[in-house]
């Protein structure tokens, strides 16, 4: 079975899977400049955390490809200014923080060092931008590892592994595998996995849309469920353990996520279900002490009063949509999930201090 692809990069040229499109349409657009990647973040035609940054990436990439610098410090310029844009596009989402941080560095001790000139410099950049698909593909089969193992041996009280998920975090959130999604891609290789439930994901329906779409694709037996229905699902079914996955996650393990995350959390503790966040290094922001200084994003009114262009709701409602909530650490009973392991949130902090000298 052939894994989605939603960013497609080769020689220079990239183009991203327009996912609102998705279920019904499959078509591909072309990204030639960083505007276009912006744009494309924007209006969420790309998301994901992961996604968002290694498009970002991608998208500086193809436009580098294209210049000719004069100089190193001109080189430089145009980096930074092209990465301060596009943290812009989504405010919440940290992965493309982390990458203007990190190339900002790199560009400033390539553009220090008299022994590289600016055509190695651009070389050197170029190579790590370009790099960035296939190191957030074996991060992402990591986090789907080391899941998998902790739900096996912490969780399971049957023989019959049930995950509940929202959102989505699979391969068109990330450059394939997923996070979350990873690790039930991992329990079902492992032949672990008998169920998968997904919530539809209001309102941008990421559930309904994409999750669905990726697990009929991989014939991972799966069923689709309304957002109010978790609560008697968590109920009437037995359900192992929740598996989200992250835009931000703080010091002391507040978790940003797609809006709805923070009540299943809730009813995961009533329910006595382990609740996992899994998230790659690059989602986690040691800068912040706690959720309450993670910016929240607000969309558009359009997208709860209109679905695919058709109004649902009494024309002249006022609307709150705001894009994420914040989840307690406290909440985050299973763990966080991360390339590096498994760690509570009380843990966090300090391992990523440790794996991060």
């Amino acid at each position: 079975m052939t894994t989605l692809e939603a960013i497609r990069y080769k020689d220079g040229r990239l183009s991203v899977l327009d996912q609102l499109q998705l279920p019904l349409k499959t078509d591909y657009i072309d990204v030639k400049t960083v505007d276009d990647a912006w744009n494309a973040i924007r209006d969420m035609k790309v998301r994901g955390a992961p996604a968002i940054a290694i498009v970002g990436c991608l998208s500086v990439a193809v436009e580098l490809n294209a210049k000719v610098f004069q100089s190193k410090k001109t080189l430089e310029e145009h980096l930074n200014d092209r990465f301060n844009y596009l943290v812009t596009s989504r405010p919440t989402a940290v992965n493309i923080q982390q990458a203007r941080t990190e190339f900002a560095k790199l560009a400033s001790s390539l553009s220090a060092d008299d022994a590289i000139d600016v055509d190695q410099m651009k070389f050197r950049i170029l190579n790590q931008l370009e790099g960035t698909l296939a190191v957030d593909v074996a991060i992402n089969r990591l986090i789907g590892e080391h899941g998998a193992k902790d739900i096996i041996e912490n969780c399971r009280s049957t023989s019959e592994i049930r995950i509940l998920t929202h959102c989505n975090t699979g391969s068109l959130a990330t450059a394939g595998y997923g996070t979350a999604l990873g690790v039930i891609r991992s329990l079902h290789s492992m032949k672990m996995l008998k169920h998968v439930f997904c919530t539809e994901t209001r309102p941008y329906n990421q559930g309904a849309r994409l999750t669905a779409y990726e697990l009929v694709h991989e014939a991972i037996p799966a069923t689709l469920v309304c957002d109010d229905m978790v609560a008697w699902l968590m109920k009437t079914e037995t359900i192992t353990a929740v598996i989200v996955g992250a835009d931000r996650v703080v010091s002391n393990g507040d978790t940003a996520n797609k809006i709805g995350t923070y009540q299943l959390a809730i009813l995961a503790k009533h329910h006595a279900v382990p609740f996992y966040v899994a998230a790659p290094t690059t989602s986690i922001d040691l800068s912040k002490k706690d959720g309450s200084s993670i910016p929240i994003e607000e969309r558009s009114h359009e997208e709860v009063t209109r679905i695919q262009g058709v109004q649902i709701a009494a024309p002249g409602i006022g609307c709150w949509n705001p894009a994420f909530d914040i989840t307690p650490a406290e909440l985050i009973s299973g763990g966080i999930i991360t390339e590096h392991g498994v760690f509570s949130a009380a843990e966090l902090e300090k391992n990523m201090q440790e794996i991060l000298k």
